[in-house]
């Protein structure tokens, strides 16, 4: 299949604008707008945006690509006209060049992989412009191009469904929550009185290559777990950081510093400490269920909710104290029971739903290195 460099079939253009000279409603579109994958996930307006510095004007016949981190993959179609971040470059195609056809190239995990190794800056890594219109690209025919970009669509159309369905599922242990909480007397009970809490040490673990797991606020997510990025330590710091006999099923374990809001459930299968910026949470089982907990918990400590609790000048995090006092509403344990039965129907539905993506999400992969290979 023919090569060629980008900037042979595309122009990279930074039309700079000042935004001080556009209508209020023009539509602006930073970094923080496009997702990794590059759905365009909401957008503001040059007025809303309060935008006084230049940036690069774009139309719907442009890809976006996102030179800050590139590695973030953010790359995206938009359907309008408006504006961006000057970290984003408006990329046209020329007439020899399909739009969607260079989308689906410059997203696939090869050339991700390709533009971040490409780089320069150590703190805040950016790829040049002069750079990416180098970047090598096939170019078969635009009718095998249109072809195989309107494969790779329909395939990226089962991933974004599945997306929706996964997110639908995540909603509803919440609602759930709140329904059972509506319809039920509860009692406000102080979280000290239903439950031991604990701090996690203040100090750096010694970490080790293998051993016992070590947690830490990159570990939890809002009501699950994240092992992309696991840390160990040995049986001696183990016992260390181990309060209370140490983390057993149905513990609580939530973040005080950082991203706070985040927590999860131990499970019987965990063998785990505790790292730093933690708190352990182990319900009273004669009073409080640990699915019960865990969303009065998430609920509570949703982060706009306990901003006033916030303490810290350098680094805010949340106030043990506050949380000790913090008064959740506390239903018979029949209806804990009915609620932890429910949860735990839809966190399965979740998980099958979550494996099927990820599967969804191999194939596209495959697909796509297949389809600039000439495989398709």
């Amino acid at each position: 299949m023919k090569m060629v460099e980008l900037n042979s079939v595309a122009t990279i253009e930074r039309r700079a604008v000042d935004p001080r000279t556009l209508a209020p409603q023009t539509p602006y579109l930073g970094l923080e707008h496009i997702e990794r994958g590059g759905r365009i996930a909401g957008r503001s307006t040059v007025g809303e945006a309060e935008l006084a510095s230049t940036k690069f004007l774009f139309t719907p016949e442009h890809v976006l690509f996102g030179k800050l981190r590139p590695n973030l993959g953010k790359i995206s179609r938009p359907s309008f006209a408006g504006v961006c971040s000057t970290d984003i470059l408006p990329i046209l195609p020329g007439s020899q060049l399909d739009r969607n056809y260079l989308a689906h190239f410059l997203s696939q995990p090869a050339m991700v992989d390709y533009a971040a190794s490409r780089t320069s800056g150590a703190n805040l890594p950016r790829l040049s412009p002069d750079v990416l219109a180098t970047f090598p690209i096939p170019l078969p025919s635009l009718e095998e191009q249109r072809r195989v970009a309107a494969i790779l669509d329909r395939a990226d159309a089962i991933r974004a469904k599945r997306r929706r369905v996964l997110a639908q599922l995540e909603d509803v242990t919440p609602a759930l929550f709140a329904e059972i909480r509506s319809a039920s007397q509860c009692t406000s009970i102080a979280l000290a009185d239903v439950a031991e809490i604990w701090d996690c040490p203040h100090s750096t673990p010694k970490w080790t290559k293998q051993g016992v797991v070590c947690l830490r606020t990159s570990n939890l997510t809002v009501g699950d777990w994240d092992w992309s990025d696991t840390r160990f330590v040995d049986e001696e710091q183990y016992v260390i950081r181990s309060k209370g006999g140490g983390a057993r099923a149905g513990d609580i374990v939530l973040s005080r510093e950082g991203t706070v809001g985040i927590a999860a459930i131990v499970r019987a299968d965990m063998r785990v400490c505790m790292g730093q910026r933690l708190v352990q949470v182990r319900p009273r089982p004669d009073a409080l269920l640990p699915e019960w907990a865990l969303s009065c918990l998430l609920t509570a400590l949703e982060p706009t909710r306990i901003a006033k609790s916030m303490v810290g000048s350098t680094a805010q995090h949340l106030n043990v104290k506050e949380l000790r006092a913090l008064r959740i509403p506390v239903p018979s344990l029949d209806v804990q029971r009915a609620f932890a039965e429910r949860a735990a129907r839809s966190s399965r539905s979740r998980d099958l739903s979550s494996q099927a993506l990820a599967a969804d999400d191999g194939l596209f992969a495959s697909l796509q290195s297949r389809a600039f290979r000439g495989e398709l």
